[in-house]
């Protein structure tokens, strides 16, 4: 078993755990986006961010991928963290606009502006339809080609794949293919329309370094019972 620090509190669990894992066994929810708990970990959308140690050798890394280790230091919603999943989702939100999933994240995450160009190239190169095809669907009909801004996903040579059965495994996984509902300005690259726009939490000033991890929020959940 190994020990370490989660938001401040001393918990434990087994050897290899990820943190990702740790934070969600222990009731702290941290958002994913190329994670899926039936597919190895990849890290790509760097969504799942965590900052651990102290000081200034404190960094950020992916939970996903990130396993825990003895008398680490870990914290899964400081300032830091939050802007740094805040500006992920902004670079999402620049490259397919149209994804609920990450729409949905936006809400959540409260973001209100997109300051990137927009792009609409729509596939954020998550990993999950290739990932899919391969551990499966035992396939491999599709992965990724090229480096850098040229990189896409797809079939070698843009030729139809021998191995491919048609099984749909990769649209449903993508979220990019599930679209966010009608908004009455498609073209705005962030909808809102699922922002809860005053949350009636508890006061701020007591999580200087954290924001409020409980999820559902008990806040909203008195609230919405009241109604």
């Amino acid at each position: 078993m190994v020990k370490f620090t989660l938001n401040g509190l001393e918990v434990e669990v087994e050897e290899g755990t990820t943190i990702l894992e740790a934070a969600r066994f222990f009731g702290f929810p941290i958002p994913t986006l190329c994670y899926n708990e039936a597919l190895s970990p990849y890290g790509a959308c760097r969504l799942c961010v965590v900052e651990i140690g102290e000081g200034p050798k404190a960094k950020l890394v992916s939970s996903c991928t990130y396993r825990v280790e003895e008398g680490l230091k870990v914290r899964t919603a400081s300032e830091r963290v939050i802007k740094a999943r805040k500006m992920v989702i902004e670079l999402l939100l620049a490259s397919c606009p149209q994804s609920k999933i990450i729409q949905d994240l936006a809400s959540a995450h409260d973001v209100r502006r997109q300051r990137f160009k927009q792009e609409y190239e729509d596939c954020i190169l998550c990993g999950l339809c290739v990932r899919m095809c391969e551990e499966q669907m035992m396939a491999k009909a599709i992965g990724f080609r090229e480096r850098g801004e040229r990189r896409s996903i797809g079939t070698p040579f843009d030729i139809k794949s021998e191995e491919c059965r048609l099984c749909g495994g990769c649209i449903y996984i993508c979220p990019a293919c599930q679209l966010r509902c009608t908004y009455t300005e498609p073209e705005e690259a962030i909808c809102g329309g699922c922002a809860n726009i005053s949350v009636p939490c508890v006061e701020k000033e007591q999580f200087d370094d954290m924001m409020c991890y409980m999820e559902p929020c008990v806040a909203c959940e008195i609230i919405d019972s009241e109604k």
